[in-house]
């Protein structure tokens, strides 16, 4: 590392990394930390990131991803010695529509949905985060919690198994298994 360590192309990487990453870093960690400490993560994470800009991937998609992990570790730092269901909690975004005669269904699908969500284990509810509320690859995902691409597909074909067995009750119609594999009694 040279003596001065605010180069210009050191500078002009970061803020492009800053610029392109900001919004959704901030959602990221609004998702899962009081909105009032997703700032300070944001801010934390950018910190890490500027002293370690040479680590960085250069394909913004990796890049991303590279920054959800900067951000997963600063959040799990600072809840270090809590509960571990506190640590890695993540909240359902917040949707916002109109109740009206006509959304009935809609809304209850929603509480359904809030209902199911916090049955899931933690594990689960980040893994589905990551890929429908993050918008990011197996792979990627798997770079941010730190497991192989295989491993996140595995923790993620759980959690949608698991949260569509919560949601089922829902549906009239009975659940359908492949033929030949007789279907498990539960009572």
């Amino acid at each position: 590392m040279s003596s001065d360590s605010r180069t210009p192309d050191r500078e002009a990487r970061f803020t492009a990394l800053y610029e392109a990453g900001y919004p959704e870093l901030i959602r990221f960690a609004q998702r899962r930390v009081d909105p009032g400490r997703a700032e300070d993560v944001v801010a934390e994470s950018f910190l890490v990131a500027w002293r370690r800009i040479g680590e960085v991937p250069t394909q913004l998609g990796d890049a991303r991803a590279w920054l959800f992990g900067i951000a997963r570790n600063v959040i799990l730092n600072a809840r270090r010695g809590s509960r571990r269901r506190d640590a890695l909690a993540i909240r359902l975004a917040d949707v916002t529509t109109t109740a009206t005669d006509g959304d009935a269904d809609l809304i209850a699908q929603q509480v359904d949905l809030t209902a199911a969500w916090g049955r899931l284990p933690a594990r689960q509810q980040e893994a589905l985060a990551l890929t429908v509320l993050d918008d990011l690859t197996a792979p990627r995902a798997a770079a941010v919690l730190g497991i192989t691409p295989v491993a996140f597909r595995l923790r993620l074909s759980r959690a949608r198994r698991a949260l569509r067995s919560l949601l089922d009750h829902r549906d009239p119609r009975p659940a359908r298994t492949p033929a030949g594999i007789p279907e498990r009694q539960s009572r």
